[in-house]
């Protein structure tokens, strides 16, 4: 069978030829495929920071794409903040039943469910999954399913799915993944789960391991101790959250050794074996402080849970960007300037994927500045990355914004610098039995005392540390602090009475 094909020139003449029709539909895909479609702007990523670049420059007029290869909201809708703040809730509540009886409802007592709170929680993700969804199709920005990769086409252009697309600005907000443990390097290893395998779990582990001393290894651990689980917490230094201020790190490590939770310290996985009673963690402890000393070999039997929460990494595997001269670091993070820009013109990059303040406000933020940026003519809009506020889900919970001391003596040194400490009881344990501290800070520096750092571990340090964080970033002193009339009985009075 064969099919006539005209080429028409000057609209007068025809030149035709008979050619097969299987190589007709050849060359029917082929033009299909370098057929390219086209946007003002075009986001790798629907994550926070993606989708907030996205929505912002559709407001400004900008045609507009979203490439995900997974469900929307990212990390922190699906297995980030979000469930885990539901988590975090979750075993609030565990801690307040404990305190029934020192407020006088005796006999008070209550079954826990996993299995409700886990429905009710993926049920609410996937409702939060439809509205970015709806969001998206509201604001008339193009959805796109599947994996993203740059080709080698002379303009900037991605391929999903055999298909291209391209435009004069590109954002790549892929965010990050946790990092994992080989079996080579550690035999065994692959039978533990990561941050992301917590939000599978279908119940409560009698027994949990977490290997990691950061804020996800924290929180983690915090959650399923006061949920039940018998908890084991291995680090390898001698303390938690060590690129905290000092204050908050001791503090820290100290709450969770009060909290139950058993914490091995200078401690690493040696071997994880399985075995019908459960995962056999051999472990290797070694004296810092003697150089001297041999490494003392321990077991943890029957283990439901083994949870590595050791870091994450940048999600850019796949994306050939060495091909597109996008510039990494050594941990394979995306290099940008302060405005967002890579080391390609018109491909941007920002949030978890460039390694820097792994927030979703940051992410967020960066995004819409960067859209105003490229669409609104605001040649100077971009983020400033200093005093960005931080809370850390912990019991209690950890709030801190700027600089750590130690930083703030490097900066100015040691005698520009002064710190205001103060540690207590809250008034909410004065009649419980269960006993937590309030730890704050406040680092200054200069003659006038200027606010450079606020730290603070405590009941409600959490939500107290916004309005502070506000202060702070427009420069208030501690004289500031001091003018403000405290409000009685809160933990939060301590940082305008300080001495």
């Amino acid at each position: 069978m064969e099919v006539l094909v005209h080429f028409s020139r000057m609209q007068a003449s025809y030149l035709t030829f008979r050619l097969p029709v299987s190589l007709v539909c050849v060359l029917r895909r082929r033009m299909a495929s370098d057929a390219v479609t086209r946007f003002d702007f075009l986001v790798i990523g629907g994550g926070s920071g993606g989708l907030a670049g996205a929505r912002r420059a559709a407001e400004l007029g900008a045609t507009c794409a979203v490439i995900e290869n997974n469900r929307l909201g990212g990390t922190c809708v699906n297995v980030g903040c979000v469930p885990k703040k539901v988590m975090w809730n979750t075993s609030v509540h565990a801690e307040y039943l404990h305190d029934h009886a020192d407020y006088g409802f005796e006999g008070a007592q209550a079954h826990f469910s996993w299995q409700l709170i886990k429905n009710k929680r993926d049920a609410y993700v996937s409702h939060l999954n439809q509205i970015y969804r709806n969001n998206l199709d509201k604001a008339r920005i193009q959805t796109i399913q599947g994996n993203a990769r740059f080709t080698d086409d002379p303009e900037p252009t991605v391929e999903v799915s055999g298909k291209k697309y391209t435009a004069p600005h590109i954002l790549i907000a892929t965010g990050g993944h946790p990092s994992t443990v080989s079996d080579e390097d550690v035999p065994g290893a692959s039978l533990g789960i990561t941050s992301d395998g917590f939000f599978e779990l279908e119940s409560c582990p009698r027994h949990s391991v977490l290997v990691g001393a950061g804020y996800i290894a924290v929180e983690m651990a915090g959650i399923l101790s006061s949920l039940g689980s018998k908890t084991s917490l291995i680090i390898r230094h001698d303390g938690v959250l060590r690129n905290f201020d000092a204050l908050i790190s001791s503090n820290c490590t100290k709450e969770l050794e009060n909290s139950g939770i058993d914490l091995w310290r200078n401690t690493q996985v040696k071997s994880v074996q399985k075995t019908e009673q459960g995962l056999n963690i051999t472990l290797g402890t070694k004296d810092v402080k003697d150089k001297d000393a041999k490494e003392k070999t321990d077991r943890i039997q029957g283990v439901d849970c083994l949870l590595w929460a050791i870091g994450r990494e940048p999600n850019t595997a796949g994306l050939n960007l060495s091909q597109m001269g996008v510039k990494l670091d050594p941990k394979g993070c995306i290099v940008v300037d302060e405005f967002q820009n890579t080391t390609r013109q018109g491909i941007y990059a920002l949030g978890d994927v460039c390694g820097k303040a792994l927030l979703t406000p940051v992410a967020i933020a960066a995004g819409r500045k960067l859209a105003h940026r490229l669409f609104e003519g605001k040649a100077e809009s971009k983020l400033d990355y200093t005093n960005i506020p931080t809370v850390v889900f912990t019991h209690p919970p950890i709030g801190t914004i700027g600089l750590t001391e130690d930083e703030a003596i490097r900066s100015w040194g040691k005698t520009s610098v002064k710190a205001y400490t103060t540690s207590f009881t809250p008034m909410y344990y004065t009649i419980t039995s269960r006993k937590t501290k309030c730890v704050m800070k406040l680092v200054c520096v200069g003659k006038e005392e200027k606010v450079v750092g606020l730290h603070m571990q405590g009941p409600g340090c959490d939500e107290m540390l916004q309005g502070f964080a506000v202060a702070i970033k427009m420069g208030a002193t501690k004289a500031d602090f001091d003018n403000t009339i405290a409000i009685h009985p809160t933990s939060s009075e301590e940082l305008v009475t300080m001495r």
